[in-house]
């Protein structure tokens, strides 16, 4: 699911299109929600033609985009946003539930009902725009978990819902596990956001590059500062940074698009991207975007209390650019 708020900056390396000699793999590409997929798997083990997977991922991410696209404005959830009376379908459901835990877990820095707050500062589905104090007080009053009732057939006036910190991760893992009731093992699935378990065409762990995270970089794998090799047990590695979605306001002022929802603030420090590896996307994708909120060193605290592998990327007192991993991360740079 392509909902693109956070900014995607990991590239596949070593990626196939075809058959390879090797193995059974095959790569799957298609639209989603606006942008593309690739799903590369071998299919040796697979107890359905790969015509009939192809058909399956198809209907995944089409679920998806009609329940929890905030840009479609047929979805479930832009008609739930809109305050209309719904029937609640078991996924949209699910991803609710996710989204509490999501809240507890990071500490309260990945809100999915602070959606208000992305609106306001343009980077929800509205245009940006940076907005007055007296705004961004006058929202953080009516949104927020903590606030948040939890009736999923009709929302509260002035209540929304923004899963753009966890739709893709989401996604992909909802992918990787359907491959996996069919028989796969051996898999990369790139919705936005990544999934592989298994070994790669290659014969060895799947790997990654990460990319540099300059402003102006918009290509992803242009400049990489570095590559994690995956050890063939199921994994999700997200990246999240503010260096290809922010905009300037009229001052000149820097307004990166990770939005702290405690405080009702875009966020300004010294951390520019964070890479987090966890057992599965949506943790993953998750606690890459609180890290972003944190800030370098409660990052460090929280990845390491979490027992996520995490790569990150900051800038120093001298505006140099250092990296920072966990211990025993599988990483070359």
């Amino acid at each position: 699911m392509k909902i693109r708020l956070l900014s995607i900056i990991i590239s596949v390396v070593g990626i196939i299109t075809s058959c390879s000699t090797r193995g059974h793999y095959v790569s799957l590409t298609g639209y989603a929600q606006g942008g593309t997929y690739a799903v590369t798997f071998n299919k040796a083990g697979a107890t359905v033609p790969v015509k009939q997977l192809a058909e399956g991922i198809d209907s995944i991410l089409t679920c998806i985009d009609t329940t929890l696209s905030g840009y479609n404005p047929g979805s479930m959830l832009s008609r739930y946003n809109r305050g209309e009376i719904i029937a609640p379908s078991p996924m949209f459901e699910e991803i609710f539930a996710i989204a509490k835990d999501v809240f507890t877990q990071t500490d309260s820095t990945v809100d999915v009902a602070a959606a208000p707050l992305f609106d306001l500062w343009g980077f929800g589905f509205t245009e940006d725009k940076a907005p007055s104090d007296s705004l961004v007080a006058g929202v953080m009053a009516r949104c927020g978990m903590e606030l948040f009732s939890g009736d999923l057939t009709q929302a509260s006036p002035g209540q929304k819902l923004n899963y753009n910190a966890i739709a893709q991760g989401y996604s992909a893992d909802k992918v990787a596990e359907y491959l996996q009731k069919a028989g796969v093992k051996d898999m990369l699935v790139d919705i936005g956001e990544i999934f592989c378990c298994g070994k790669s065409p290659a014969g060895r762990g799947w790997r990654i590059a990460i990319d540099t995270p300059f402003d102006g970089n918009m290509t992803p794998g242009a400049e990489t500062s570095a590559v994690w090799e995956a050890d063939g047990s199921p994994k999700g590695i997200v990246t999240s940074g503010n260096y290809r979605k922010y905009y300037l306001s009229p001052d000149g002022q820097k307004i990166s698009h990770t939005i702290d929802p405690r405080t009702g603030r875009s966020v300004s420090h010294n951390l520019l991207s964070a890479t987090v590896i966890a057992d599965d996307s949506c943790t993953a994708d998750a606690a890459a975007t609180a890290c972003m909120v944190m800030g370098l060193e409660k990052a460090k605290e929280f990845v390491v209390r979490k027992g996520y592998e995490a790569f990150l990327i900051y800038s120093d007192e001298e505006g140099l650019m250092k990296s920072w991993n966990t211990e025993g991360l599988n990483v070359s740079q």
